[in-house]
């Protein structure tokens, strides 16, 4: 009688698993992780979500799989994570957009993005690129410029969706050169890429990940990126700062469990993450793309959560006076 009672307490006290939390982490993952990416396949939080998770998994020796939950900039898929089990079999592969600008973008959120995660770490960072159907009445840089002031709303700018990452890199683009292009809202970069391709619209703003290859390939035309130097992985493409325009924006993504995952499984999983960016061939795709890897202390959950916050207040106000301002 004893022994079944304390059977029931160490039950009641470690829950469902019937293991404390040194335990689960011991055997974590004992199942495939989910990896939810709340954007369309094929977008840049998709890209770099495929090719950290890839290592990762051989690490965790578990497959990861993405999941793409797409809607509302992202807003969708965060909200799902959320209120998942904080287990550690259910991971968001977040960004900028979805932890940033939905929250001010998008009504009705369903999550905080300080409260409600646990942040793993960083994955990536990449500057945003502005590019344009290939036929472009526009050479340079210069004559781009001109000739979104001289045709203001008639010119047609799509973005990836309300809240993405490639809406608020709009937003600040727009608000910088102090033009009304007509804004276009996709389910995500890659429908939009297939339009600016097909000459639906004119020009997009989105991550250099998102949008290298087919620069590379010639499909569309990139103007400038925002940084102040050029792009390794696109050196014809000007920075912002040659250019003249003061268009400074790296946007970052990374990865979150729900808020009460345990530590431990935290720990494994910021490891396991921060094993995948030191692999050479992990990085080498990366930076092909125009994407960046963190630097070591960057990546740790205590500096992801320190830059969730202190971008949060630094955007925020930035994108409330250009929604309103550009739209």
């Amino acid at each position: 009688m004893r022994t079944l009672i304390t059977s029931l307490m160490t039950f009641a006290v470690f829950g469902l698993s019937g293991m404390p939390h040194a335990a689960l982490a011991q055997t974590y993952p004992a199942k495939p992780v989910t990896v939810v990416v709340p954007f369309p396949a094929g977008g840049p939080s998709d890209v770099v979500a495929r090719i950290v998770t890839e290592d990762m998994s051989r690490t965790l020796r578990q497959q990861m799989v993405i999941e793409n939950v797409g809607g509302a900039g992202g807003t969708l898929g965060s909200a799902r994570v959320a209120a998942a089990q904080p287990d550690g079999y259910t991971l968001l592969a977040g960004s900028m957009g979805s932890h940033v600008a939905a929250p001010v973008l998008t009504p009705n959120v369903k999550y905080d993005s300080e409260r409600d995660f646990e942040p793993i770490g960083l994955t990536a960072h990449s500057p945003a690129v502005i590019v344009a159907r290939k036929d472009f009445p526009a050479t340079n840089l210069n004559e781009f410029v001109s000739y979104l002031k001289q045709n203001g709303d008639k010119v047609k700018e799509a973005h990836g969706g309300v809240g993405a990452s490639s809406h608020m890199a709009c937003l600040l683009f727009n608000r910088v050169l102090d033009i009304r292009p007509t804004l276009v809202a996709y389910r995500g970069t890659a429908p939009a890429m297939n339009d600016l391709i097909g000459g639906h619209v004119d020009f997009l703003c989105e991550q250099s990940v998102s949008v290298a290859e087919q620069i590379k390939a010639g499909t569309v035309r990139g103007y400038v990126v925002s940084a102040n130097q050029r792009l390794a992985a696109l050196p014809d493409v000007p920075s912002a700062k040659e250019g003249g325009i003061n268009y400074q924006m790296s946007i970052w993504a990374g990865i979150f469990a729900p808020k009460g995952t345990p530590k431990e499984i935290v720990t494994k999983l910021s490891s396991a993450l921060d094993k995948a960016l030191d692999d050479p061939s992990v990085r080498k795709r990366l930076a092909d793309l125009g994407g960046s890897i963190p630097a070591k202390q960057e990546r740790t959950p205590a500096s992801f959560t320190r830059l969730v916050k202190a971008e949060i207040a630094r955007w925020s106000p930035i994108l409330k006076a250009a929604s309103l301002t550009t739209q």
